[in-house]
């Protein structure tokens, strides 16, 4: 993804509804930030032309025959330069394997032009965290409190929770809701400092006290501050190398 903000996000739509490309061509072209490159009607011809446009973004129907938008997700998922995704379907039961593979957003049809508006918002401001080396982690963060913007270091913060379109920090005793989905901040964050145990929740390192088997293949993460926090199976590997398992 290209990382200078003023640019165009070179976006592909892929529907494999005529009628539903032509809405979202009318409505794109309204929007700042987006330059339509191409339209796809299936997941195979939308792959081909990732390979043949290297869009930015892709604005990805979810149910397509023989191959539908989640498929698509998991073959770009494994390609070390990749577009993001933005999901927009009339089905509203694929959100939670939607965000699994890190898509921006989740628009349910009809689309309207200030709902769009608001993905790309996220699309836009995910723009070059994509693949970041050691040393452009995030350090701080900025994030709205009653009439003012309060400034958090990363290091401040103990835990994150993800809340439907926001992730709450916290920090102490304090927390903090910020418009930004636990995947794309997951991105931004230093590995040796951090780690996601679970789809909605990613720790500081150090603050884990210990893992804890609970049985049946269960496996719970223990805080210094006491709490059992359970870790999901996607994330058990990961975590359970951390300390050397």
């Amino acid at each position: 993804m290209a990382d200078d903000a003023s640019t165009p996000l070179r976006t592909l739509i892929v529907d494999d509804e005529p009628l539903a490309v032509e809405r979202m061509q009318v409505i794109c072209a309204e929007l700042d930030h987006l330059a339509v490159v191409g339209t796809a009607s299936d997941g195979g011809a939308a792959l081909r032309l990732v390979d043949a446009l290297s869009p930015d973004l892709l604005l990805l129907d979810m149910t397509m025959p023989e191959m539908d938008g989640l498929q698509v997700a998991r073959a770009l998922g494994g390609r070390e330069s990749r577009p993001a995704v933005i999901f927009v379907t009339a089905h509203d039961d694929f959100a939670v394997e939607a965000f699994d593979l890190e898509a921006v957003d989740y628009v349910l049809k009809p689309v309207t032009p200030e709902r769009l508006q608001r993905a790309i918002g996220r699309a836009v401001a995910r723009r070059g965290t994509m693949g970041a080396a050691a040393g452009e982690w995030l350090a701080e963060f900025w994030v709205p409190h009653r009439s003012e913007l309060i400034r958090i270091e990363a290091a401040q913060v103990e835990r994150i929770d993800a809340e439907r379109d926001y992730v709450r920090l916290h920090v102490g005793e304090a927390s903090y809701l910020l418009l930004q989905t636990i995947a794309g901040l997951e991105a931004r964050l230093d590995p040796a400092e951090f780690i996601r145990i679970h789809r909605s929740c990613i720790l500081r390192r150090d603050g884990i006290r210990g893992l804890r088997h609970e049985g049946l293949g269960v496996w719970s993460v223990e805080t210094g501050a006491g709490e059992a926090l359970r870790i999901g199976r996607t994330y058990l590997a990961k975590v359970k190398a951390m300390a050397g398992r």
